[in-house]
């Protein structure tokens, strides 16, 4: 199984799911739905649970990623709803996540935390930069409009970000706001595995535009979750491999 889609709010629906399997692991038993797309199987992890009732800072990112790993995935691609920080991208466009500032307090971000091994692991390429640009090559294709790349901030959760923190974020580069894209990232990079997430804007971040009412979030989400699914899928069928990005080196030991 060497494909992968982590979903949240309103993707759990869109794949033909096969079997549910829980797999074992250190850190905790996942529970992954195995989706069937032709003769392509492909893990379906929903990050936030099938009920969707595990916020954000309580979500067991190592068991989830490390469970991935042992059904033997390489290629991961995830989606993820979006505030945004800026003017320029609204309600309801998708981006394209290409960098991230992290500001969570408490969670765990490593495999290595301590013990024979002290590793060092690069971030000048988090989200695989192969995957990145066959979704961009295949949303053209498609004609579906993405409206550009995007520097992601992750905050802890779950309470959402006050009007000062987000002038922050945009002073320091941060173009969108979500909760669980760290430390989903740099666990896959710790593990090998290429990883790139989608960005689905639902709202203005506090003080950019209008507050968007909880109907205006699902109908972002809802507008283009069928098609970034359907693309995660198209290039599945074309194939990945890691001839062509630097996911697969691994960390540096000292």
């Amino acid at each position: 199984m060497k494909y992968a889609v982590i979903g949240g709010t309103g993707v759990y629906d869109l794949l033909e799911k096969t079997e549910s399997i829980t797999v074992s692991t250190e850190f905790g038993d996942v529970e992954i739905d195995k989706a069937q797309y032709k003769d392509i199987e492909i893990a379906f992890l929903p990050r936030h649970g099938r009920k969707h009732s595990t916020p954000p800072h309580k979500i067991n990112y190592l068991a989830n990623m490390k469970a991935l790993a042992k059904l033997g995935v390489k290629h991961i691609y995830a989606t993820a709803a979006v505030g945004s920080c800026i003017k320029e991208y609204a309600p309801g466009d998708i981006v394209i996540i290409n960098d991230f500032i992290d500001f969570t307090k408490k969670r765990s971000l490593s495999y290595y935390d301590g013990g024979e091994d002290v590793v060092h692991f690069e971030m000048d390429d988090p989200y695989c930069s192969s995957m990145r640009s066959k979704f961009l090559y295949a949303a053209d294709f498609h004609e579906v409009d993405i409206k550009g790349n995007a520097v992601y901030v992750c905050t802890e959760g779950p309470r959402f970000e006050t009007s000062a923190e987000i002038k922050m974020f945009k002073k320091l580069g941060g173009e969108v706001v979500g909760m669980t894209g760290v430390p989903e990232v740099i666990l896959a990079k710790e593990l090998k595995m290429c990883y790139s997430a989608i960005g689905i804007i639902t709202n203005y971040e506090t003080g950019i535009g209008e507050k968007a009412e909880l109907e205006e979030i699902k109908g972002s989400l809802s507008k283009n979750k069928a098609k970034i699914v359907a693309l995660f899928l198209n290039i599945f069928e074309e194939g990945l491999h890691q001839n062509n990005c630097s996911c697969s080196d691994g960390g540096i030991k000292v």
